[in-house]
């Protein structure tokens, strides 16, 4: 079955419309596109411009998924990309400069979208920090949140404005934006020296190891998605698990509520959430400021 979504000015055409790519409730692939349409003026101030890495479910969650990057010769022209150097040449890759470009990949089964740190015109420059809060299996969500909160208050310490987002997966990201120049070197040196004082400070519940194996029952503080062509799950993305969780960005103070999980909003409630609440990131960029010295 094909249908037909009306997105502005195009028309985009999903076809096998009906394909389950969830099952656990079922979510086809018309539901998908019709999420990021209804989530895609919230999204797209957050997305626009930055090249995407596609997660790519053909068969849904269930088959076997991969990363998309190169943009392949059958999308069509109307598809905004960009060249970006790689080692030993480009790539090219897709831009979401509008919500019938969201709704085009859910039909390509792009079921979730990250983006880089960086904008398209100076992909070597982030304006964006993220910490990764990632737990270990049995940490409780409570000392996730927690430590979203003391990583807040020590970049608020150091004139950082921070922003925070569930996942949909089993973390939280704590986000600031930042004032273009300092290259990605910079930024992940001044981000791995503030989750070093936090392991320092609370070593039975904080850790940098990379390794899983190495990292026990402690919370795992990633700031290595800082860095070029490296990548984050996007706002209002959609995560390839039972439930079609959505990464859903939040009011600072929703870290303090005991009921937040983070996968607490799914396709079927995100746009609910919006319709209620707005969107807590909205205006983030004019928040922006410059990267603290490292000290």
């Amino acid at each position: 079955m094909t249908e037909t979504i009306r997105v502005g000015r195009r028309t985009v055409e999903i076809t096998h419309a009906d394909k389950a790519l969830f099952t656990d409730p079922t979510v086809t692939k018309l539901d998908l596109a019709r999420h990021y349409q209804a989530v895609a003026p919230a999204m797209l101030p957050h997305v626009r411009d930055r090249p995407l890495a596609l997660q790519v479910f053909p068969q849904g969650i269930d088959g076997h998924g991969f990363f998309l990057k190169e943009v392949p010769a059958y999308f069509p022209d109307w598809i905004a990309t960009v060249e970006v150097p790689k080692k030993g040449g480009t790539l090219t890759q897709a831009l979401a400069r509008d919500a019938a470009t969201l709704v085009y990949l859910a039909g390509q089964n792009a079921i979730t979208p990250h983006i880089w740190l960086s904008r398209a015109d100076e992909p070597h420059r982030p304006d964006r920090l993220i910490l990764d809060l990632d737990p270990s299996p049995g940490i409780g969500f409570a000392a996730v949140r927690a430590a979203a909160r003391e990583a807040g208050a020590r970049l608020l310490d150091a004139g950082l404005i921070p922003y925070a987002m569930v996942t949909g997966s089993r973390g939280v990201h704590v986000v600031c934006p930042l004032r273009r120049g300092p290259s990605f070197e910079e930024v992940h040196g001044y981000a791995r020296s503030l989750a070093e004082a936090m392991v320092a400070a609370d070593p039975r519940r904080l850790t940098l190891e990379w390794r899983r194996a190495d990292r026990g029952a402690r919370i795992y503080l990633d700031v290595n998605r800082i860095n070029y062509a490296q990548h984050a799950v996007a706002p209002y993305g959609v995560r390839p698990r039972p439930g079609a969780p959505v990464a859903t960005p939040i009011e600072w103070d929703e870290l303090s509520d005991p009921k937040l999980k983070p996968d607490r909003w799914t396709v079927a409630t995100a746009a609910g959430r919006l319709a209620s609440h707005g969107d807590a990131w909205k205006g983030m960029v004019r928040r922006a400021r410059k990267l603290p010295a490292v000290g």
